[in-house]
């Protein structure tokens, strides 16, 4: 297949989750070859920030990337729409160190990519790797791990206390086959919102994070049920799971070809996967797609 870029530009303002600051967001088209990646138009010399899991500096929360003394946080959302969408190269201008949350989910940034679309370019995509051997990282009873499958699959498992919660499930196939996967993702996975739980919100913004977070840009749940229901899918937490899980391991460039399977975990067990999947071909003949 070749690669793509986008036809259009896309611009986007809204409110980083934990800085709480306005930034706006330019998507622009980029050549064949250069991969996604960050511009903080806002420093002086404009710093260019890859969207590469070697870039990863933080995750406590959300994915930062950095490059020398830059950062761009929470950065998973939109490059999941990215990925899933099928833009392989992509230039994202940045005012702040914040991906705005938008509305918590990534279905702003799919509509945005759908609405604009696609072109294709001379170059064609590298082969993605095949996962021939079980990959883990675990911590305690949580893991994330890479199996040996016959197309790109996403599956994740969550289990809270709070009923309205509980124990929940969701999986969803990448069909790599086709250029046509984002109608399955815009459909099951890009528009599941982030979500807090109610008793950790003070301890959360007493530690200075989540300043602007709110009932508008994630759901929030406590003893008594959901604070701002209805929710977009009976499972929607899960599925927001998955999207973390795509957007992290976009990482690696090109989505290798496995069943992702993780339970209970973060986004530091998700890079951390993405970070020994691509230790593990780092010598290999087949060498993992980072564009």
């Amino acid at each position: 297949m070749q690669q793509h870029t986008l036809a259009d530009t896309i611009t986007q303002i809204g409110i980083g989750l934990h800085s709480g600051v306005e930034t706006h967001v330019r998507i622009l088209p980029a050549p064949a070859g250069s991969g996604r990646y960050f511009v903080r138009v806002d420093l002086p010399e404009q710093p260019i920030i890859p969207a590469r899991v070697t870039q990863v500096s933080q995750t406590m929360l959300s994915t930062q990337l950095g490059s020398g003394e830059s950062n761009v946080r929470t950065v998973e959302h939109l490059l999941a729409a990215l990925t899933a969408m099928g833009v392989d190269n992509a230039r994202i201008e940045i005012n702040a160190p914040e991906v705005p949350l938008l509305d918590g989910s990534a279905q702003v940034w799919a509509n945005s990519i759908a609405s604009v679309g696609l072109v294709s370019q001379s170059s064609e995509q590298v082969a993605a790797v095949t996962i021939k051997e079980p990959i883990w990282v675990r911590q305690e009873d949580t893991f994330v791990c890479a199996m040996p499958a016959s197309e790109t699959r996403f599956s994740y498992g969550i289990d809270f206390e709070l009923l309205a919660i509980g124990n929940q499930w969701h999986s969803w196939s990448l069909n790599t086959s086709s250029h046509d996967v984002s109608s399955t993702f815009d459909v099951e996975i890009a528009p599941a919102r982030t979500f807090g739980l109610l008793h950790q919100i003070e301890h959360l913004r007493q530690s200075g994070l989540i300043k602007g977070g709110s009932l508008d840009n994630a759901l929030v749940c406590g003893p008594e049920g959901w604070l701002n229901p209805p929710l977009r899918f009976p499972n929607e937490p899960v599925r927001h799971k998955i999207l973390d899980l795509v957007g992290d391991l976009s990482l690696l460039g090109t989505f290798p070809q496995a069943h992702f399977l993780a339970y209970k975990a973060s986004h530091n067990l998700h890079t951390k996967l993405a970070q020994k999947i691509l230790e593990e071909f780092a010598t290999s003949t087949q060498p993992v797609a980072m564009n």
